[in-house]
């Protein structure tokens, strides 16, 4: 499947499992992930990272994205794996 084929070019996001996916949210969770991981990235840098992150989460997990790829990062992929858990249920479906 090619990226136009899951979300035209006049599309801007799609709907699955009852969460909006929007062009550009795994790439944006790749460079907060980055960030977040970062020894020398600042504490207010790393917040807004972990607060994006956490707002993407439902759109990430609809996506499929933890069902196929692990996060290599021990510490990122258990805090995430915890914010995950926090979630209500229906916010969690794959």
């Amino acid at each position: 499947m090619r990226a136009d084929q899951l979300l035209p070019d006049h599309a801007d996001h799609i709907d699955v499992h009852g969460a909006t996916i929007r062009k550009g949210t795994i790439a944006a969770f790749l460079a907060n992930a980055l960030v977040w991981s970062d020894a020398h990235a600042s504490e207010p840098a790393r917040a807004q990272a972990a607060a994006d992150i956490v707002d993407a989460l439902p759109a990430l997990r609809a996506s499929g994205l933890f069902g196929v790829l692990e996060i290599r990062d021990p510490e990122l992929r258990a805090w995430i794996d915890a914010q995950l858990a926090g979630l209500p249920s229906d916010e969690v479906r794959s």
